[in-house]
């Protein structure tokens, strides 16, 4: 009998993502100027990513992997980007707005933040969990070392999924994003 319920339900149950951090209380501004915060945020599921507008190598593709996110999910306006400026003193929102543009951001749904150094560093360290630390040298540009995932966030502000971007197909990230957009 209960082979007969899987069957019609699809398969064994899914057990639901655990709860690994609550997203600290943020305000940053986007491409806009308007502020952003996790208030603002809250109600939808969203993946989160850390860039910064001059890296020469892995933020151009982490922002592309972004835009097949965006893609796969264009229909669904539960779910939102969030893209965190790591060098927060050079990505102003113009900056960051001429660099969504070529990834094709729907400043709607995928906002790229930025602030204070003070204010990003303890989002993105404590909160995220990931690592944030500014290099300089006298003898090379300076580049800010940061975490390479995505955090996948549910609509109460937990995070819930550390997914690689690079993952083919996508498989990881979106199987976190639609089994948070089917918890109730």
């Amino acid at each position: 009998m209960i082979w007969l319920v899987l069957a019609c339900a699809g398969g064994p149950p899914v057990e639901p993502l655990p709860a690994l951090g609550e997203v600290p209380a943020f305000t940053l501004t986007d491409t806009t100027g308007a502020a952003v915060t996790t208030e603002s945020l809250r109600g939808k599921v969203w993946v989160a990513d850390f860039i910064f507008t001059s890296c020469p190598d892995v933020c151009p593709v982490l922002s592309a992997h972004m835009a097949e996110v965006q893609t796969h999910y264009a229909a669904n306006d539960a779910v939102r980007l969030v893209s965190f400026s790591v060098d927060p003193g050079t990505d102003t929102p113009p900056v960051l707005a001429a660099y969504g543009a070529r990834f094709g951001a729907d400043p709607a749904r995928w906002h790229f933040l930025t602030g204070s150094i003070e204010t990003v560093k303890p989002v993105v360290v404590e909160g995220f969990r990931m690592m944030l630390e500014r290099i300089e040298s006298p003898t090379v540009p300076a580049t800010v070392l940061h975490g390479e995932r995505f955090v996948v966030v549910d609509r109460g502000g937990r995070i819930r999924a550390y997914p690689d971007p690079k993952e083919p197909g996508k498989a990881e990230i979106y199987a976190a994003v639609d089994a948070l957009l089917a918890e109730p």
